[in-house]
């Protein structure tokens, strides 16, 4: 107590004595100007209050007390006057503001006095502590003492995980670190879009608690049901939670439900499952083609796929049409189909034409003779109808649409094709192959024409020739595409689809976006469509794809590069010199039907028109050294009966689409098996059963392997030298286009890759 009334004096002492120099003393050694309010300053257990007044008297009070104790009156002075007190503070504002220069010495008793002032008020809170006064010390002691063991802990952390990190190195330098086994991913899936998610990809279970314990919704006030899940189930639950909400309802408003309620509500619902069981026995009794199109649920549509083996992917696709009448073609096009004759569509032609008309990319992949050119013709003309007419100034800008095909052949029969479809629509197509006039060709492209197809080497010519622009042309269509690059004619298909304007293409970020508003409403003309067709999809195609098509649809009808099951395969093993004896031998167990006989060479393809010519039979023949216009003599005459034999090369084999051909001979094996496929595909078409005999000799190895593994899927029957040879037994090495790789070059291309 003695020790605190010292230390008022001290202060007292201080305040009162000075003059009206002091303030500019003290403003030295301050920062601020002299604080006039009362001041409050705790000593022991009482309350100093300070008060500059006229009599400067201090009085000490204590706590929860109903007076002051007065303390005793220490040196009053002198009140000052207004004008003196106006003045000092005067002084003091400009002593503040002109700067202190202190000497060295001066800063340091400062320094001093301002640490020991700061003890000071360290010792008075820890004793005011001790006294019970301050408690928030003890708190903020606790905090510093909390985060004290925090940091030690997390330092410990730190140390065990240092210490971790030195233990795996060792281990590591001392038995080598774990291989980790990379994911090999074929090139075929490297850019292949992923639509399902791993289980170890999922997240979402850990970090919020409503995944483990979900909601059930009542959907439409427990009416509704949700797709994918058991309705009977889903209907009983409902009925439950109903019956819970009536009753808790009735209970709330103090009217229970009686038991005699409670039963007829129990009646009811059995009535209801009853009935929809009854109803869904009768549905499911039913098959699809029995009900109506709004009738048919997910497990028919699944039911219709596998009856036509149709598989699709790459996104949300409509649904395929079942008959020419469900569709939403424009009605001339079903006029004309109805006039050719078409009684329904193939199963290509039921998934790819309603993805067409949606204007998505289409990549279709179906065996031979299976409807593929009306698959793609539908969708172009109603692409074309919505265009405006093909006017001289509009005939400027180029064709609305092209199509090209690998030969000529193959070219005029899609401008037959198309010519039929478009009867009822006044659009003019014009053919562009070669071996005709291209004068002629310029001067009706550049007349007019909707469509145009042909080659994509002539189609190059008239580019270049300026017969024709493609400015317009937002529709493409690639008709044996896979033939196309097997043929070399790659880099003209590239340069023919650079040509077109790269406007038009969908954004590659946007495509999936873009093509689901597709299925709520029409795109109109704005992207370019892209169609490719083949039976068989190598890498070489898939590669061309993915640089010019966006997000496409890949419609595959069996199995890629899979033959008919109409056509009866017979494979005969043989040598060079029984060839001829054995297709005449063929040749008279089919007497009352045509036949397509294929070989490699030119020179074969004369040796046997005259074999056959020699047998009594009318021959005709196509081969790349003929002209245009012989081959189109040829084909003609074997279409109208002229000829009982047509020998042709692969380069005519691909789109000879002949009715009624019921006999295929492979007098010579192709390099590859695609071409086998295409070959033996001019027969078994349109539904109708069909023969191919193959020749096969032991130096026909590049396609043993594969010949069985055909053979063996389609469950034809395996010659024993076949089965045996050890050609069929070790699949060949072959390049990105097909063909078979020797061992070096094979060796060659591993050490480029590593």
């Amino acid at each position: 107590m003695n020790r605190d009334r010292r230390a008022i004096d001290d202060r007292v002492g201080k305040a009162s004595d000075g003059d009206a120099s002091a303030p500019a003393k003290r403003a030295e050694v301050r920062d601020g100007p002299p604080d006039e309010s009362p001041r409050r300053t705790k000593i022991g257990l009482g309350t100093l209050d300070s008060t500059l007044d006229s009599s400067s008297s201090f009085r000490l009070r204590a706590p929860n007390a109903d007076s002051p104790h007065e303390a005793r009156p220490v040196h009053p002075t002198q009140p000052l006057s207004l004008e003196e007190l106006l003045k000092k503070r005067k002084e003091d504002a400009e002593a503040k503001a002109k700067p202190t220069f202190m000497s060295k010495k001066e800063r340091e008793e400062a320094a001093l006095k301002r640490l020991a002032e700061q003890r000071a008020a360290a010792q008075a809170r820890r004793d005011g502590a001790i006294n019970g006064v301050d408690a928030g010390d003890w708190a903020r002691e606790r905090r510093r003492e909390e985060e004290r063991k925090r940091e030690a802990e997390r330092r410990r952390l730190r140390d065990e995980k240092a210490r971790e990190a030195e233990l795996t190195q060792l281990k590591e330098a001392y038995m080598g670190a774990e291989k980790v086994k990379k994911k090999v991913v074929k090139a075929s899936d490297r850019f292949k879009f992923k639509f399902d998610w791993e289980s170890a990809e999922d997240t979402s279970r850990d970090l919020n608690p409503l995944y483990d314990k979900k909601h059930d919704a009542a959907l439409l006030f427990g009416r509704g049901l949700r797709a994918g899940v058991d309705r009977r189930e889903q209907k009983t639950q409902n009925a439950a939670h109903q019956m819970n909400l009536v009753s808790r309802s009735r209970a709330d408003a103090g009217d229970a439900m009686t038991k005699a309620e409670v039963r007829r509500w129990d009646s009811r619902r059995r009535d209801e499952d009853e009935a929809y069981e009854r109803a869904e026995r009768r549905m499911a009794s039913k098959h699809w083609s029995d009900k109506a199109l709004d009738e048919m649920n997910e497990r028919d549509w699944r039911i219709f796929r596998e009856d036509f083996n149709i598989t699709t992917k790459g996104g949300r696709l409509p649904l395929p049409m079942r008959s020419w009448e469900e569709s939403t073609m424009p009605e001339q096009v079903k006029r004309a189909i109805q006039k050719v004759g078409y009684a329904k569509p193939s199963p290509i032609q039921m998934a790819s034409i309603p993805i067409g008309l949606l204007k998505r990319d289409v990549i279709g992949i179906a065996e031979t003779g299976s409807g593929k050119t009306c698959a793609f013709v539908v969708p172009m003309l109603a692409y074309i109808q919505e265009l405006p007419p093909m006017t001289d100034e509009v005939a400027a800008l180029g064709p609305y649409a092209l199509v090209m095909a690998p030969t000529r052949e193959l070219a005029q029969q899609i401008e037959e094709e198309t010519v039929k479809f478009a009867q009822f629509m006044n659009y003019r197509v014009a053919s562009v192959v070669g071996g005709q006039s291209i004068e002629e060709q310029g001067f009706k492209l550049r007349r007019g024409c909707e469509i145009v197809i042909g080659t994509p080497g002539r189609i190059i010519d008239v580019l270049e020739r300026r017969y024709t622009v493609l400015q317009q042309c937002n529709y493409i269509v690639l008709d044996e595409a896979d033939r196309m690059i097997d043929m070399g004619f790659e880099p003209q298909v590239i340069s023919v689809m650079d040509s077109m304007s790269a406007e038009s293409l969908k954004p590659e970020e946007e495509a999936e976006k873009i093509d689901e508003q597709g299925l709520e409403a029409s795109l109109g003309t704005k992207y370019r469509m892209t169609y490719m067709f083949s039976a068989t999809m190598p890498p070489s195609v898939e590669k061309l794809a993915r640089k010019y098509m966006r997000n496409p649809a890949v419609v595959t009808i069996g199995s890629a590069g899979k033959t008919s099951d109409l056509i009866k395969q017979i494979v005969q093993w043989t040598t060079s010199n029984q060839k001829p004896a054995q297709l005449e031998l063929v040749l008279s167990q089919y007497p009352d039907t045509q036949a397509i006989i294929f070989v490699n060479t030119k020179r074969v393809v004369d040796h046997v028109s005259n074999l056959c010519f020699k047998m009594g039979y009318s021959v005709g023949a196509i081969h790349g050294g003929k002209s245009q216009d012989q081959r189109e003599e040829s084909l003609r005459g074997f279409k109208q009966g002229e000829y009982d034999i047509l020998v042709a090369t692969d380069v005519a084999g691909r789109g000879i689409d002949v009715k009624g051909i019921d006999l295929v001979v492979n007098y010579e094996m192709p390099l590859v098996i695609e071409n086998y496929t295409h070959r033996i595909g001019r027969t078994g078409r349109a539904g109708r059963q069909g023969t191919a005999v193959s020749f096969l000799t032991s130096e026909d190895t590049d396609v043993m392997y594969e010949l069985k593994e055909l053979l063996t899927n389609s469950g034809n029957h395996v010659p024993g030298e076949l089965a045996n040879h050890q050609a069929a037994k070790v699949k060949p090495m072959r390049d990105a286009k097909g063909n078979k790789m020797t061992r070096d070059q094979y060796m060659g291309m591993q050490d480029i890759i590593h």
